[in-house]
């Protein structure tokens, strides 16, 4: 099934499908990177809880009616999705004042954002993936305003079902980003992955963090903290 070698990121490869240019296959590497890449190491199994933790939201996010790329877990670390166009956005929902807002802004630590805020960030790997406002998003992309509005309106609504979803297995859902990408009848579909390494986790009855926070700050191993969050889901089901 899976063909040639099309991109390689960050976290993943991705694979054409032989005989079916509409499905791509994601394969989920041990890598990982923070600080725009500036930080690396591997971690061993890394790429199976992020691609299993990803695949268990996915599916959870499709039982409520959210469309997205993904279409089953093909085993331990790969995923047959929907091939789409990336819109060259990240769209970052923050329900709690955590990361780079409090380093950009002053705004105190832990402040809860009510409405959550929604922000722009330019996937520019050699700039840095810059926060954007409307009007460059319009600029620098094929979105139109229409399409910007979806986007937030998607982003919000995958928020409230996200936040249900960790707080069943005592997780509280700080903030989180996502991408969209339009498939081969133009509609924009949630793609690429939602797991601990674009999602902050906090555990609700300790405030620990349970993601790639991790890794940033050298609070511990992120294997066992993934380990963790896969076991309370498999729990739970």
């Amino acid at each position: 099934m899976k063909d040639k070698l099309l991109y390689e990121g960050k976290a993943k490869q991705v694979f054409t499908v032989e005989g079916n240019p509409e499905l791509l296959i994601l394969s989920y590497k041990n890598d990982a990177t923070a600080f725009n890449g500036e930080k690396k190491a591997k971690f061993q199994g890394k790429g199976r809880y992020n691609n299993l933790i990803s695949a268990k939201v996915f599916d959870y996010l499709h039982q409520h009616g959210v469309k997205s790329h993904f279409k089953e877990a093909l085993n331990e670390t790969e995923q047959l999705v929907e091939k789409t166009t990336i819109i060259p956005l990240e769209v970052v929902v923050r329900n709690v004042a955590a990361g780079s807002i409090v380093r950009r802004t002053g705004i105190k630590e832990k402040t809860i954002f009510n409405p959550p805020l929604v922000e722009f960030f330019y996937k520019k790997d050699e700039l840095g993936d810059p926060l954007i406002n409307d009007e460059h998003a319009l600029l620098l992309t094929d979105a139109t305003e229409s399409d910007l509005q979806q986007l937030k309106e998607m982003a919000r609504q995958v928020n409230e079902y996200l936040q249900a979803f960790f707080k069943e297995i005592n997780l509280q859902l700080v903030d989180f980003k996502l991408e969209f990408g339009r498939n081969a009848h133009g509609d924009i579909i949630l793609s690429d992955e939602v797991s601990p390494d674009t999602c902050r986790l906090w555990d609700i009855a300790t405030g620990e963090k349970m993601d790639k926070d991790v890794f940033r700050e050298d609070l511990g191993d992120l294997v066992t903290v993934y380990d963790h969050i896969l076991t309370r889901l498999e729990a739970k089901q």
